[in-house]
């Protein structure tokens, strides 16, 4: 039977296809046999089938009709095909044919009007309420899952078509982790009404079960992360036992699974926070809501909901347990451990592995993409100036000088990752206190502190050629508006200042070929030596320094090379 002939099978005598459709999506029985059902070691590097994919494009098509349809009446049939597309590989392998079909942002943008749709509550008995908390939960969950594989962008790219900004959308730009984004976990999000914060509260401690007749589950969305303070803040003072807090969590988990991911998308944020020694106890509510829960008494399709809200939390709060080299749950036979644990040492602190890194790739002389991937998750992990930092303080190891050059090279690639932070923060930070701390100043000899000035070079021209005449990256883009402005007081333009930096890229006659750029010299290419003379920046390491330390008069002009660092400019400083 052919692919049209499928097609036409199922087609009649459904208008949308029946649930039982979801778990064939038009394959025959050799095609399901070879299809990876489970996330298992054997299996968890396989890619989806192109074939599969293509034949799922109609099963989307429908979907979105059948999302598009009228359900005010009678949301049971709906109900019943989002749940089977929780069920194995469906979601995953719908999503990939949505993608690979440009129909993606029309499925995002179907959902989030989908989880807009339970907002509207009139006298409902138990049963609609239980449908209508099962339509938010599973949208939810489902868009949580399409951030996380796809990026954000899918779904913040295109406004919302109403005006009006739907929930998810904001939920997701203000609470939940993502990579290169850091959340305030005491922003105003995070701090709903008190009398709704209350009311929860009450009812996660004192009712066995969560209710679930007339519940705005928006709202308790962004009350959960308020409430879920309190009962730290009790437990932390005595007033809960381990046992309360358990319970609390088994009725957050229980019911509807956003309302967990919730809870853990600020205890993630507040972990962050905290000293090693503080986490114990954020830590332990995090196992206990990425627990699966195994009471009877549950929602229907709970343990597809739940494996899908699993992942998601794991997603999530990876990088703060690898922090400390903490185990967010033990690993499971048959099961896919969550990328993390592939790429970082499981009991490892992060600045021993990041050390070691740098080491391998010092001793290889090149960045490979899974070291440069570890390098972005500690970047992320870590934050711009503890990773600056310290990869500065393996270049001030070196005392050779081709080792010292090599080091500056490869630096100047990885912090390629996000140039503009991170040369805010060596020429705003950590310069000035290597500069002004005397302790510091035997490390900055020749080649060492030659080395370091080199980089510095390097990475305020890259950074402000980049900065004014190209385009913002994804990552760049999600910087405040004061960062931007940091970056502007520290490279104002002035046409009375000499261009001291330029000048030591493109006119130095007795070492050329140190100061130039590394690899195969592109940024001297792109910018020829007379049109390095045209752009006017002052000098952020000389605005360092006159602002630490005394003007001296002097007879003759600056020359190129005052601009390095050496042992006699360090003397001066002492005085």
């Amino acid at each position: 039977m052919n692919v049209m002939q499928q097609r036409t099978r199922f087609k009649s005598p459904y208008p949308h296809p029946p649930p039982s459709f979801l778990l064939h999506i038009s394959l025959s029985t050799e095609d399901r046999e070879f299809s990876p059902r489970l996330k298992t070691a054997e299996n968890a590097n396989i890619q989806p089938n192109p074939g599969l994919i293509l034949r799922a494009e109609p099963t989307v098509t429908n979907i979105l009709k059948t999302v598009d349809a009228d359900h005010s009446k009678s949301p049971e049939g709906l109900l019943g095909v989002l749940g089977h597309m929780l069920s194995g590989k469906s979601l995953d392998l719908l999503l990939a044919a949505a993608a690979a079909t440009g129909k993606l942002k029309s499925f995002a943008r179907k959902f989030i009007k989908l989880n807009e749709f339970p907002k509207h509550i009139s006298g409902e008995g138990s049963k609609s309420a239980s449908v209508r908390a099962l339509l938010f939960d599973i949208s939810f969950l489902m868009l949580c899952h399409v951030v996380q594989t796809y990026g954000s962008e899918v779904i913040l790219s295109d406004p919302s078509p109403s005006g009006e900004t739907p929930f998810f959308e904001t939920w997701l730009q203000t609470c939940m982790p993502e990579e290169g984004k850091t959340l305030n976990p005491d922003h105003p999000c995070f701090r709903p009404e008190p009398g709704k914060v209350e009311s929860l509260v009450t009812l996660l401690n004192n009712s066995s079960e969560m209710k679930l007749v007339q519940v705005k589950w928006h709202e308790i969305c962004l009350s959960t992360p308020a409430a879920i303070l309190e009962v730290l803040n009790a437990w932390e003072n005595g007033v809960l036992s381990v046992e309360a807090v358990q319970k609390i969590t088994d009725n957050i988990k229980g019911k509807v699974c956003s309302m967990a991911i919730c809870a853990v998308a600020w205890l993630v944020a507040h972990v962050r926070m905290l000293g090693r020694d503080e986490r114990e106890k954020p830590q332990t509510m995090i196992r206990q809501l990425v627990t699966p829960n195994f009471a009877e008494n549950t929602l229907q399709f709970y343990n597809e909901r739940v494996i899908i809200m699993s992942s998601i939390m794991e997603h999530m709060c990876a990088d703060v347990f690898q922090q400390t080299g903490a185990v967010l749950r033990a690993p499971v036979e048959g099961q896919e451990p969550i990328p993390y644990r592939n790429l970082l040492p499981a009991k490892e602190p992060i600045h021993k592995a990041l050390s070691k890194q740098f080491q391998v790739v010092l001793r290889k002389g090149w960045v490979d993409s899974r070291a440069l991937h570890l390098f972005e998750s500690l970047l992320n992990m870590g934050g711009v100036f503890w990773f600056t930092n310290n990869l500065i303080k393996e270049l001030l190891k070196e005392t050779r000088q081709e080792w010292a050059t090599r080091v500056v090279e490869l630096l100047y690639s990885i912090f390629c990752l996000d140039t503009h932070q991170i040369t805010l923060t060596l020429l705003g930070t950590i310069l000035p206190n290597l500069l002004t701390d005397s302790a510091h100043w035997h490390s900055l000899s020749d080649p060492p502190g030659k080395a370091l000035a080199k980089l510095s070079v390097w990475c305020a021209l890259s950074s402000f050629s980049s900065h004014h005449k190209g385009p913002l990256s994804a990552r760049q883009r999600k910087r405040q508006r004061e960062d931007i402005e940091d970056y502007n007081s520290l490279f104002p333009l002035d046409d009375t200042q000499p261009s001291k930096l330029m000048r030591l890229l493109s006119s130095n006659e007795d070492e050329p070929a140190a100061l130039s750029s590394p690899g195969d010299r592109s940024m001297s290419s792109s910018l020829s030596a007379s049109q390095l003379h045209t752009v006017n920046m002052r000098d952020p390491l000389n605005r360092v320094l006159g602002e630490t330390r005394p003007t001296a008069p002097s007879s003759s002009p600056a020359s190129a090379h005052d601009t390095v660092i050496k042992c006699s400019d360090l003397e001066t400083y002492k005085s």
